[in-house]
């Protein structure tokens, strides 16, 4: 803390991600919540109910000029964080937190990024399971070869969507694979349904297909109606090596192993931390501003995991390949080819038979 003084801090978005940090925050001694803006009265009337004292605003630049504060949280849906963050940045701030995904596209993520950066500031991206005991645990037991070689992450979500949960759980798979770069993502997307959510029109169902430079595939089932193999649980992750296979169940507080050391299979349950969600990702913000030493490795996890949602969504619509990097990638022309039917002998074509 400074001086042994509370570090200040308002909350853009009276929502649920916006509520997550207010609540989160109420039992730290690093932080004192001042405002909060919402475009909805009737929200604002419910924060000055809940959080006493708060001020409350319907337009965030009047709360930025009337009540500014060292640290700004940007909880709003995800089309308008980049131009909120952006008017966040000019008040003399100490750190900032920005939702996620970070942006709607992975270019407007990559351009708050940039922005905090050139800003010189710490940013906290609030990744539950980054500071959550069983999904670190699991990373722990991976990197240190507990099933062997890593060959698949096969990840299976009910209820929920690429872009809304998928961000989350592909955040953690970058982090399990250390920011190894991907090669390419495919995907199959059914929107028959017309399913929005979280003010985002979404997949009925998706099957997101992807490969690492050095092999490893990462497959994810996410849409409204998904069976997940594993019986009494909404969300799987199932992590295979060549010695052993980790399941875990998304924010539930065990998982499953089989290895040499547990050949029958276990169940372990390990001790929560004692901080964890926005609070633990705002309180290690706040050892940033005091040491100086400044690490932006969750908020550039991030963007990887927006590129590969948003690749996702553009093989789908394109049914294409997407290869990384992926601000480098273009979308091809169309082809009128059709796999499955006859070859007709015209439109030009390659003989599979004699590839090299």
């Amino acid at each position: 803390m400074q001086n042994g003084k509370k570090f200040t801090l308002s909350v853009v978005g009276g929502g649920v991600g916006g509520r997550l940090s207010m609540d989160g925050i109420k039992d730290s001694p690093m932080f004192e919540l001042k405002a909060a803006t919402d475009i909805r009265p009737e929200t604002c009337k419910e924060l000055e109910q809940k959080y006493t004292g708060i001020r409350t605003f319907t337009d965030h630049k009047e709360m930025f000029a009337k009540c500014p504060t060292d640290v700004v949280c940007v909880s709003t849906y995800p089309p308008s964080h980049e131009p909120i963050t952006m008017d966040a940045l000019k008040l003399p701030l100490k750190g900032i937190l920005v939702e996620k995904p970070l942006g709607h596209t992975a270019a407007s993520g990559r351009a708050i990024l940039e922005a905090v950066r050139k800003k010189g500031i710490p940013m906290a991206v609030p990744h539950g399971m980054l500071v959550k005991k069983v999904p670190t645990e699991v990373i722990e037991r991976v990197c240190r070869g507990d099933i062997g070689e890593l060959k698949l992450i096969e990840i299976e979500n009910d209820k929920w969507d690429i872009i809304n949960a998928g961000i989350h759980w592909l955040n953690w798979t970058v982090n399990l694979l250390n920011n190894e770069p991907f090669k390419y993502v495919m995907a199959s997307i059914d929107a028959g349904t017309r399913t929005f959510r979280d003010g985002m029109q979404v997949e009925t169902h998706a099957a997101t297909y992807a490969e690492t430079r050095s092999g490893i595939r990462v497959v994810m089932n996410t849409g409204d109606y998904v069976t997940v193999n594993t019986k009494g649980h909404g969300t799987l992750f199932r992590i295979v090596g060549m010695l052993g296979v980790i399941e875990f169940y998304g924010w539930e507080d065990s998982y499953y192993i089989f290895n040499r050391e547990f050949p029958e299979g276990k169940t372990i349950k390990p001790e929560e931390f004692p901080v964890k969600g926005h609070r633990a990702h705002l309180e290690n913000m706040v050892r940033m501003i005091e040491t100086g030493k400044i690490s932006y490795a969750v908020p550039e996890s991030s963007l990887t995991a927006l590129e590969i949602c948003e690749a996702a969504y553009v093989s789908g619509k394109n049914k294409c390949m997407v290869t990384f990097p992926f601000e480098k990638f273009k979308i091809p022309a169309s082809v009128n080819w059709d796999p499955g039917q006859p070859y007709s002998g015209k439109d030009g074509g390659r003989d599979g038979r004699k590839l090299k």
